[in-house]
């Protein structure tokens, strides 16, 4: 049986609501774990003494379930048949979003007595329509990605003290942070498991729901954003790119296939920021991609920006902690990210290398522009000590991302 990768932030955030009077709804791409994180909360409540009769279990993939998909109410009695009458049952519930009318079945559980609820889904609609507004102020949700450089350096290299960073960094951008990745052989099965995942998604998740009538536009319309990762893009010039190279596209179909993306986790928009104004912008949001390796195994070899992927890669591990991010204007200038959290505002700036004076000033330019004394932050690849300058501190970003 392969080893389960450890999650620590995820199983702490479960461990935070266990036994509050919400639903736990963990959503997130197929594939990046979430089945996982419902095994690894077992084995916790197991270990903390919860015997096996109270933790009831339903992964709604399993074909067993199918003549159980159509019929909500056959479901819901399924289900409350292994409740137990008196004390706490904990109830998880994996891909609920496969059965029809699955919010009358989560509904008519969360109102039995004892019930401890837990749902996983694929979808971000999951809780943009019916679920969502017959459970508002019930429900709290924990988006998953896929493993941290954290977690897969745990993975890689779980008995090391000084494990290689830079060798299983570059390991990370190539590979992802999948959790079935590490169990494989080749770079060449890796991209063969990741396009089938891929393939998966837009087929199932984004094509479905958005009536997708040409599959092979979808896709080129995903690879463009994950091509242009870390760039200002807008529906227009998606649009407009495609429609020069001979692929005309409407404006209104750009617009329906980014929300499927979005909504499929395959693609993560940042919102843009006027530091000065403090106001959002109404245009030029950045995208970025779920998984670096999923990138690369939907693009191929062609060149990347290395400068660009490592951002790719900080934007994610931001969602990952508390507060809200977004991209940075000031000025003429861009700030990579700004974090807003209880402890305030957080400014950051992302480089590959910053040894040459002049690439060292450009970056800290932006960050210098920014009035006031809330903390700023250079990351770079370099593996140099911290240092300060006015106030700017710059750090490895290996270091940061290995940073609990």
């Amino acid at each position: 049986m392969t080893e389960l990768v450890a999650r620590p932030g995820p199983t702490a955030w479960l461990r935070q609501w266990r036994d509050k009077g919400v639903i736990k709804v963990v959503t997130g791409v197929r594939r990046c774990g979430k089945s996982t994180l419902l095994r690894l909360w077992q084995d916790e409540l197991r270990a903390d003494g919860v015997p096996q009769e109270r933790i009831v279990t339903f992964n709604l993939e399993d074909p067993g379930y199918g003549p159980l998909l159509t019929d909500y109410v056959a479901l819901y009695e399924r289900i409350k048949a292994q409740v137990q009458a008196e004390g706490r049952t904990y109830v998880l519930i994996d891909e609920i979003q496969n059965a029809d009318q699955f919010e009358r079945v989560v509904d008519g559980l969360f109102i039995l007595d004892g019930v401890d609820l837990y749902l996983t889904g694929s979808s971000s609609s999951l809780l943009s329509g019916a679920l969502a507004t017959l459970l508002t102020g019930r429900y709290v949700e924990k988006r998953l990605l896929p493993l941290s450089f954290a977690e897969f350096v745990s993975a890689k290299a779980p008995q090391d003290p000084e494990p290689p960073l830079l060798d299983l960094y570059d390991a990370y951008t190539r590979l992802g942070g999948f959790p079935f990745v590490k169990d494989l052989e080749d770079d060449d099965q890796v991209r063969q498991y990741l396009e089938g995942i891929a393939s998966t998604v837009l087929l199932k998740d984004v094509a479905t729901a958005q009536r997708v009538g040409n599959t092979a536009q979808l896709r080129s319309v995903t690879e463009f954003v994950f091509a242009n990762i870390g760039n200002l893009t807008s529906i227009k010039r998606i649009a407009d790119a495609m429609t020069s190279a001979g692929r005309p596209i409407s404006r209104q179909t750009v617009e329906s296939y980014l929300t499927g993306l979005t909504d499929a986790f395959l693609v993560y928009p940042a919102p843009r920021w006027d530091i000065r104004g403090k106001r959002l912008l109404e245009s030029g949001e950045k995208h970025y991609v779920v998984d670096t390796g999923l990138r690369r195994a939907l693009l191929g070899a062609r060149p990347i920006d290395a400068g660009h992927l490592l951002e790719n890669i900080v934007y994610l591990e931001l969602l990952r902690r508390p507060g809200r991010v977004f991209t940075g204007k000031i000025g003429t200038n861009e700030v990579d990210f700004v974090v807003e959290d209880h402890r305030g505002t957080t400014y950051i700036q992302v480089a590959l290398n910053v040894d040459d004076p002049a690439t060292l000033e450009r970056e800290l330019a932006p960050l210098r522009a920014i009035p006031g004394y809330e903390p700023r932050h250079l990351l770079t690849l370099d593996r140099h000590s911290p240092q300060s300058y006015d106030g700017i501190r710059r750090e490895s970003v290996l270091d940061w991302l290995l940073a609990d």
